[in-house]
């Protein structure tokens, strides 16, 4: 699994980062998404899955 992110879309929720944390986090800045691993483990990828799902602002996609 890739995880890309569209920062252009991120209203800076957090929904990811309380998700999966090891693989999402916030900008200090802007509070937008910073993508910390684009290719989860194994065990990741569930959360990650439901990160995509629970973003408002469906700036996650996977591939």
């Amino acid at each position: 699994m890739r995880v890309v992110v569209d920062n252009q879309r991120c209203v800076g929720s957090g929904m990811c980062v309380l998700t999966q944390p090891d693989v999402f986090d916030q900008s200090e800045d802007d509070g937008t998404v910073v993508l910390l691993r684009a290719e989860p483990a194994p065990e990741q990828e569930r959360d990650v899955l439901e990160a995509v799902h629970t973003c408002p602002a469906q700036a996650i996609s996977t591939s």
